[in-house]
């Protein structure tokens, strides 16, 4: 074994393998560790993604539960904090947690993200604070709940990698991948049915799944990856943390209004704070190439199965991740409340439309993941790419009011193209990645996959916004006026931000009747009830509305085109473990050469592995302490 790798916990029944990591042998229990890895990692990313969406429904419970109005002017941070604090602290700390479970051992940090998840899911419903005070604890518990969610997600791709052999990696990546994907689906629907009852259950229900994974991980897992002990970078986790945070926080702030502005990107702090965070991000990468021990290996960007997976991943995500709150805001804005659901009722009902789309990423997934095990996830990935594209030009096609079985269909389309991307791709990253790196490479590609999230509601809730900015107040305006509201009233609601209208229509809110307050009261019966009604409102928007859809909708077929693009240039089947029978040392010195040559020559999985056989001999020559000039020169020599 080489040295710096740990003894696994059942020693006796987990084989090692020349590469350093253990065999996918029996358990104890004699169910196959393989399928004991899967189901508990699968569970980690479930509880996970699971609860970065259940509050995005069940948020008009917890502000009456916690009596805050979250449309009063300056609570509109509150509410946008209680949705992306979460996704922000799982996109900064993903990678320095990869790179903690290859220094440390990835089911120590594993284990340590269920505790904390299932510790502070306590926190967040015990609170005995009330108003501004319970939101900001909130806020703050969701932060740390973000920290162990964090762990999870940054060691559950590893951990599966070195549990499954090559053959079976993108089923098992697969099923992960679309559990942690339609989790955040689940989360809608599991929020609009327990919120209701009570809003503490919205986090009490994690607790329990917390607390057998804890103790299920604990007693079952088992360190079979390589550990390489180092000095933490210290300066790099400080620079990536800062620089990271800086940018996602200024795109959170610039959706908000400022001044006499609809949004904040004109704001000097946001600015500032996007400016300055690149910059950071600029020093963090100068100092990645100079320090001994890097968190964020920029060398494995030079593997270009990696690089091009992630750089899909981006761009799906672009695509994906803020495209889920506009659908919600389209069904609980317009089309529920027009087929006779009260405002209320739309938050759980707005779930269940979209349930769709999860079935297609659970058809989808798995069976992607098992080909691509066979065939490589050049052909999937990318083709999942292009069915997307085509499902959201479609959605593009639907009038407001839909029919809604044509709507299901496309969602249904949406799913299966997404999960014939999602699985073979993430099976593809942790293929090409030595496996003394795959903690960190994971992370890495966790925090594309997270960032990508913020970044996408950021771009998304600033296309639609500038799509009702454009026509919303007049129309806002002419309507109120129309139905007898005092030309002052009329004219200040329409001078709100386009974004109140948003949040009051996202939040399940009577939209009319909260943000007039008491100048209904002055109306005539009938006028009052035709304003608070079911009708008014989404008539009144779903023009204004459908212009930002458009524009969406359009950015999210150009993300997943140029997403398939990045995917079809990965190269053909690449696996780093079937390269030959170096050193884990050596297999790093070499490894960006290979990966390069091997992938850039177009061929598939027997061509890489003859120019893997012929590195066997370089590593050979190199020895123990390879130079790798030398290796270069050697190679050049060879080739």
């Amino acid at each position: 074994m080489p040295s710096g790798s740990p003894r696994p916990r059942h020693a006796d029944t987990a084989p090692i393998h020349h590469n350093g990591y253990a065999a996918a042998g029996p358990s104890r229990g004699g169910l196959s560790y393989k399928w004991i890895a899967l189901s508990n990692t699968t569970l980690g990313m479930l509880m996970a993604t699971v609860n970065a969406s259940i509050m995005l429904i069940a948020l008009p419970d917890i502000f009456r539960g916690i009596g805050v109005n979250p449309l009063q002017p300056g609570n509109t941070t509150l509410l946008l904090w209680l949705i992306m604090g979460y996704l922000v602290v799982t996109a900064v700390l993903v990678v320095s947690f990869g790179r903690l479970g290859d220094m440390f051992g990835r089911v120590r940090m594993f284990n340590l993200g269920f505790a904390l998840f299932a510790f502070f899911s306590v926190m967040l419903s015990v609170t005995w604070l009330h108003g501004t005070s319970a939101a900001w604890w909130l806020i703050g518990m969701r932060i740390m709940q973000g920290v162990g969610g964090a762990m999870l997600m940054a060691n559950s791709s590893a951990i599966l990698t070195d549990a499954f052999p090559s053959n079976e990696r993108g089923m098992a990546l697969g099923l992960n991948q679309v559990a942690a994907i339609a989790g955040s689906f689940i989360g809608l629907v599991l929020g609009g049915v327990l919120g209701p009852i009570n809003w503490r259950y919205v986090f009490l229900v994690s607790v329990p799944f917390g607390v057998i994974g804890t103790v299920w991980s604990y007693l079952k897992l088992q360190e079979r990856g390589i550990r390489r002990p180092a000095k933490l970078d210290w300066w790099g986790n400080v620079t990536f943390g800062a620089g990271l945070i800086a940018v996602l926080v200024g795109i959170t702030y610039g959706i908000q209004p400022y001044g006499g502005h609809t949004m904040g990107w004109t704001s000097p702090s946001v600015m500032s704070l996007i400016g300055g965070g690149l910059a950071v991000l600029a020093i963090f990468c100068v100092i990645e190439t100079r320090v001994a021990e890097p968190m964020f290996r920029l060398a494995l960007f030079k593997i270009r199965p990696f690089t091009a997976g992630n750089l899909a991943s981006l761009l799906a995500g672009l695509g994906r991740g803020g495209m889920m709150f506009i659908l919600i805001i389209w069904l609980q804005g317009i089309y529920l409340p027009i087929h006779g659901y009260s405002f209320e009722r739309t938050p759980l009902w707005a779930g269940i439309a979209m349930l769709p789309l999860t079935i297609g990423f659970l058809i989808a997934g798995p069976v992607s993941g098992y080909l691509s095990d066979r065939f490589g996830a050049r052909p999937f990935a990318t083709g999942g790419m292009v069915v997307a594209a085509a499902s959201f030009g479609l959605l593009e096609m639907l009038p407001v009011n839909f029919v809604y079985w044509e709507f299901a269909g496309i969602l249904l389309l949406n799913g299966i193209g997404m999960g014939l991307f999602a699985s073979p791709n993430r099976a593809g990253i942790m293929n090409s990645l030595p496996p003394e790196r795959r903690g960190v490479g994971a992370g890495m590609s966790a925090t594309f996959q997270n960032s990508a999230m913020v970044l996408s509601i950021g771009i998304f809730f600033t296309l639609i916004i500038l799509g009702l900015a454009s026509s919303l107040p007049a129309t806002l305006s002419h309507g109120l006026v129309a139905q007898g509201v005092p030309a002052a009233d009329a004219a200040k609601l329409a001078a709100l931000p386009p974004v109140s209208i948003m949040f009051a229509a996202l939040l399940g809110y009577n939209p009319i009747q909260m943000l007039l307050g008491s100048a209904i009261s002055k109306l005539p019966a009938n006028h009052a009830a035709y304003l608070t009604g079911h009708t008014f409102f989404p008539s009144l928007i779903s023009a204004p509305f459908h212009h930002g859809l458009d524009i969406a909708f359009d950015f999210a077929i150009v993300a997943c085109l140029v997403a398939a693009v990045a995917s079809l240039l990965r190269g053909g089947r690449y696996v780093h473990d079937e390269r030959g029978t170096g050193s884990p040392a050596e297999d790093s010195t070499v490894d960006a050469i290979t990966a390069d040559a091997e992938v850039s020559s177009g061929d598939d999985l027997e061509a890489e592995v003859s120019v893997g056989d012929d590195l066997e001999g370089v590593q050979g020559g190199i020895g123990g302490v390879g130079d790798p000039a030398a290796a270069n020169g050697d190679l050049a020599q060879r080739r």
